[in-house]
């Protein structure tokens, strides 16, 4: 067997500011993916109560998350484009060789971006200039855009963890392109039903954490318990089943990627009757420090029954496995997803007995002291499934078809590095942008809510958008708004 420093002595010098530029750039774009995901049918969802109920409230709620939508998708567009520059320039190993396969996913991506742009400037636009349900039904398309954008980027990657839908010519290159397979790999369904529900349950907590937050500091107004019920209740919903799909993709994991798995678990050698470890540290000999075992338990949750079979690392050579670094942080971060997940599921119960009993939310200050870190807890469950999937396929960028040491640039070390102090320096000033500008729509709002006339006077002038409240203009001698319009879509909203 190779040791670690071996096949660290094997690995391009370029492999590692590569591969830390490409997790910096990932692990901060993702922080946004919930939101760009679930955020639009959130929002739609209060939009139709407010219409249905005819609920100012709820419709001053839909307009000022359609806002942050607005806001968030703008800082997406440059995170975004900064991982889509580097597929190219950091791996074109696996671009030029596997482009033609799997990058179909990247292009019903980028279509799903373009259409996800226009139907949000169409939904912004609409709120002083469409008639109320028209520009309900309207927004309706933008959360399956949202979905079709999910669908292309969790195409390419299950592609990559189950490569399929090609065959290798003489010289190794793929040719025969079957489509469908390559979209629809063994991995895509787990994959993407699995993220999907993640996204919408980390919006639905994150959005409910700020109200929650508002809630706990006296700002108990029908505005914060209708803001914090709504998202909460779609998370709520959801908790539970994400934990049945997470099972799911798990045992998917097991089946189709069995040396992941074993990573996942830190499974050292093949057997039956395998012990599960909560957290715990994989050691280069095999050996396994701290954590709490469990006998029999990883094989009961892999196959139902003590007898099952795991597969452990060292069935494949060294080479072709993750190291020992590499299994214990893909097992840290699986068993991070476990607890957080079973903490939320705890979260959701509490919530829904509540309900049930009194038809109302619950009274404890520590409910809403979970809810306001569900949110921040889901963000970290959604970096800590990427870690799993992206860590635990190591040494492979295409599971069993190109290593990643094949597939990095041949750019010099020193300049890669360079390129991520870049990097982390503009995405400490875009994230500081974005930070201070919801900031300062959330002033806005809260003066409108809660100032008085002499504070909002206060402010400068503001133009009629979903941005923030402006200030009710002086009647005519008429009675009426200048210019004779009248607001049919925004009662209270402003």
């Amino acid at each position: 067997m190779l040791s670690t420093a071996a096949l660290l002595a094997n690995t391009p010098p370029q492999l590692l500011p590569a591969r830390e530029l490409m997790a910096f750039t990932l692990a901060s774009h993702i922080l946004l993916v919930p939101f760009g995901v679930a955020l639009p049918l959130i929002t739609l969802l209060m939009h139709h109560r407010a219409l249905r109920r005819d609920d100012a409230v709820a419709l001053q709620l839909a307009r000022r998350w359609s806002a942050v939508m607005a806001v968030q998708f703008a800082i997406g567009v440059v995170t975004g484009t900064v991982l889509s520059f580097e597929l190219g320039l950091l791996w074109p190993g696996m671009m030029g060789r596997w482009g033609d396969v799997f990058g179909l996913g990247f292009g019903i991506e980028a279509w799903a971006f373009f259409l996800e742009a226009v139907l949000i400037a169409i939904y912004l636009y609409g709120w002083r200039r469409l008639k109320p349900w028209t520009h309900f039904w309207l927004a309706v398309p933008l959360p399956l855009t949202a979905l079709m954008g999910a669908f292309g980027i969790i195409a390419a990657n299950s592609w990559m963890n189950t490569p399929q839908g090609f065959r290798l010519d003489a010289q190794g290159n793929p040719v025969d392109v079957n489509v469908r397979q390559a979209i629809f790999t063994p991995m895509f369904g787990p994959e993407y039903w699995h993220f999907v529900v993640a996204m919408f349950m980390t919006a639905g907590y994150v959005v409910a954490g700020v109200y929650a937050v508002g809630w706990l500091r006296g700002r108990r107004d029908r505005y914060h318990r209708l803001g914090f019920t709504l998202p909460f209740t779609v998370a709520a919903i959801l908790t539970p089943v994400q934990f049945m799909l997470g099972d799911s993709a798990a045992r998917a994991v097991f089946h189709k990627q069995p040396v992941k798995f074993a990573a996942m678990e830190i499974v050292w050698k093949t057997d039956t009757h395998v012990p599960e470890y909560l957290f715990g540290r994989l050691n280069t000999d095999g050996t396994i420090s701290g954590g709490l075992k469990i006998p029999q338990l990883d094989s009961i949750l892999a196959g139902f029954k003590p007898s099952t079979q795991v597969t452990g690392l060292t069935s494949v050579p060294a080479a072709d496995r993750p190291t020992a670094v590499q299994a214990t942080i893909a097992h840290w971060a699986f068993d991070i997803m476990v607890t957080v997940g079973s903490l939320l599921i705890l979260l959701a119960l509490w919530y829904a007995w509540s309900w049930l009993r009194h038809r109302d939310l619950p009274r404890s200050r520590w409910f809403f002291r979970c809810a306001a870190i569900a949110g921040v807890a889901c963000l970290v469950t959604v970096e800590c499934g990427w870690i799993t999937t992206e860590v635990g396929r190591q040494p492979w960028i295409v599971y069993n078809q190109m290593r990643v040491s094949e597939a990095v640039t041949d750019t010099r070390a020193g300049s890669l590095w360079a390129m991520l102090g870049i990097i982390m320096a503009v995405y400490v000033a875009v994230f500081g942008a974005f930070l201070a500008v919801i900031l300062k729509m959330r002033t806005r709002w809260r003066i409108a809510d809660e100032g008085s006339a002499s504070a909002r006077a206060a402010l400068p002038p503001e133009s009629d958008t979903p941005y923030g409240p402006r200030s009710e203009p002086e009647p005519t001698a008429a009675g009426a708004a200048p210019g004779g319009g009248s607001d049919r879509t925004s009662s209270g909203a402003s």
